[in-house]
């Protein structure tokens, strides 16, 4: 039972550990509901007009924030038009001066969430110059461009969280068939940790997802290009110790909670269905 500290039975006895929470949670001590820190915040989602960062987007309009979709391709991007609480806007990642402009147009950012990417196949024999320059330029280069563009305005203002999109493919997982993808999200991972270890006394939280497999145009697209449709999502699955294939909706459920964890940053986080144990 919730309630002030007394004495009982002779000893000082301290409120429950739910109760002392439960306190700090609803604002009893003074602090900002930690559940509700995105609420009413500005966020930017970058590759929002389809797969994990429409989700996204929606996810943080449903908390209450107030979010700006990008993306390159307006048509998908359209699909998001006229829903409460969200914006869209075209920009192109790999365009700095577009960036620029545009988070300039926005105002001050509190969330970042960068989802823009792509998957490359191939092994190291396998991949180009031009590939792999490609690759690190839209799935690292275009994290380092927006979270510059809006990094001193976060500062200034107190502080703000930058998510980033990387991949249990990476520094966490050897991934067959997927060298320059799996090497420019290992970069993601440690641009993450940079980035959190240069500002944490300043109040920027920043932290990396990395998914496993997870439903989205793009798989298709891979399932699709290896022939048999059938028996490649078929192998994809065989993969997953959960016997299914993530959701982009619960990867967004990890993005809001990343945007509200007010004591975390400089972690990647494994979201796979246990892929990577």
């Amino acid at each position: 039972m919730c309630g002030k500290t007394s004495l009982q039975g002779g000893a000082f006895r301290r409120p429950h550990l739910h109760c002392r929470r439960k306190a700090r949670l609803s604002g009893t001590d003074g602090r900002e509901k930690l559940a509700d820190w995105v609420r009413d915040k500005t966020v930017l989602v970058t590759a929002a007009g389809q797969g994990i960062g429409r989700a996204t987007a929606l996810a943080y309009a449903a908390h209450g924030a107030r979010v700006i979709a990008t993306d390159i391709n307006e048509t998908t991007l359209a699909e998001l038009a006229g829903e409460t609480g969200i914006t869209t806007r075209r920009l192109d990642v790999l365009d700095a001066a577009d960036v620029i402009a545009s988070v300039e147009a926005i105002g001050p950012v509190d969330v970042l969430f960068n989802g823009a990417g792509f998957v490359h196949a191939g092994s190291i024999l396998e991949m180009t110059d031009a590939e792999f320059d490609f690759a690190m330029d839209l799935n690292v280069r275009s994290m380092i461009r927006t979270i510059r563009a809006v990094l001193p305005a976060m500062l200034e203002r107190g502080g703000g969280a930058i998510i980033n999109m990387s991949s249990v493919a990476s520094s966490i997982k050897g991934v067959p068939n997927r060298f320059a993808y799996s090497t420019s999200k290992a970069a993601v991972i440690g641009l993450t940790k940079s980035v959190a270890a240069d500002y944490i006394g300043r109040g920027i939280r920043c932290n990396a997802i990395c998914p496993g497999t997870v439903e989205s145009p793009s798989l298709q697209e891979r399932m699709r290009a290896m022939g048999d449709y059938d028996t490649a999502r078929a192998a994809f699955i065989a993969r997953q110790p959960m016997g299914r294939i993530g959701l982009p909706e619960e990867i967004a459920d990890l993005a809001v909670h990343l945007a509200n964890a007010t004591f975390t940053t400089g972690q990647a986080y494994a979201i796979d269905g246990g892929w990577s144990i």
